[in-house]
């Protein structure tokens, strides 16, 4: 008798393995960039769409000469406000998309890594349409390095190029550890002789770097007219909270079609820290990755340096 997607998938063994699993295949989230943080957990679970993530502004001015008559002054601490939002998505296939994977020796964990990929991916879609969002708001134009606009090499991603890059961070440049670009601005590396591969001490697997930083691939990047955006990434600057669908995942039957139905829904918090989400442009219950990329729904209230991500616009020749 054929394998059934209800024989298979038990919601409370599936669902926890499914957010493991979705984390393991996430290269943004293998290389430190995206974070699951016990604190958006507990945001993403306690109701509301926009959730509130309070900070102290720093201390600023100078000391003050101590006197025997003049007492100091008392300046006030500041508090300020970071803000994000939760994100409620969805998908259903029908056995047939499934067939394959059902056949297999282990069905859960091949429908199991099935799901998991394609959130990943899908994760990673929707940071890009974030990303995009939050460049084009007017207060990140101090994280925004674009030389292509230059002639020659000026305009080309090389190591010096990519020093200026980081230089936007200023004293807080050394807090980024990785770059996520387009396969073809990894061709040109490659072909410069700029990539080294490095082993994972703890899982044994080779990785590629560029100038001692890991760098992740993903075709998503966008590119448009031989111009490319290359991302400069510090650790944990994207924040991630699992959230608690009341139905994460179910299955269900068309007898009549003979047609097997798997269901998953999420929601979670995937946040640039220090980048406000305003909710200024938003029709329906969850944003659009539209939505994601529209400028008017973001605002910086970290320090720039604090921000732990540079966009590099760039050419390849």
């Amino acid at each position: 008798m054929a394998t059934k997607i209800a024989d298979v998938i038990v919601p409370e063994v599936f669902n926890p393995y499914l957010i493991q699993r979705t984390a393991e295949l996430s290269a943004l989230t293998q290389s430190g960039i995206i974070v699951n943080d016990p604190q958006l957990n507990a945001l993403a679970t306690s109701g509301g769409t926009i959730l509130n993530m309070p900070f102290w502004d720093d201390l600023t001015g100078e000391s003050e000469v101590l006197s025997d008559s003049t007492p100091l002054s008392v300046k006030k601490i500041v508090a300020n406000k970071d803000m994000s939002r939760l994100h409620t998505r969805g998908n259903a296939w029908g056995a047939n998309d499934l067939a394959k994977a059902l056949s297999g020796d282990d069905p859960m964990r091949a429908v199991g890594d099935l799901l998991a990929s394609y959130w990943a991916r899908d994760q990673q879609k929707m940071l890009f349409s974030t990303l995009k969002g939050v460049f084009a708001a007017t207060t990140m134009a101090g994280n925004l390095h674009d030389i292509s606009a230059g002639t020659g090499a000026a305009a080309v991603i090389d190591a010096t190029t990519v020093i200026d890059a980081q230089t936007k961070l200023g004293d807080a440049a050394d807090k980024l550890t990785a770059f996520s670009m387009h396969s073809a601005v990894y061709a040109k590396l490659q072909k410069d002789r700029l990539i080294v591969y490095k082993v994972d001490p703890v899982t044994g697997v080779s990785f590629p770097t560029y100038l001692d930083k890991r760098v992740i691939v993903d075709d998503g990047h966008p590119v448009a007219a031989g111009v490319y955006t290359t991302y400069l990434f510090g650790g944990g600057a994207v924040g991630f909270g699992q959230g608690a669908a009341p139905v994460p995942t179910e299955t269900d039957r068309d007898s009549l079609q003979g047609d097997d139905i798997l269901i998953n829904r999420q929601h979670f918090i995937l946040h640039p820290r220090g980048v406000k989400w305003t909710e200024d442009a938003v029709v329906g219950v969850s944003p659009t990755n539209a939505e994601l990329a529209t400028a008017a729904n973001w605002s910086r209230v970290y320090e720039n340096k604090n921000i732990r991500i540079v966009k590099f616009v760039h050419k390849l020749a």
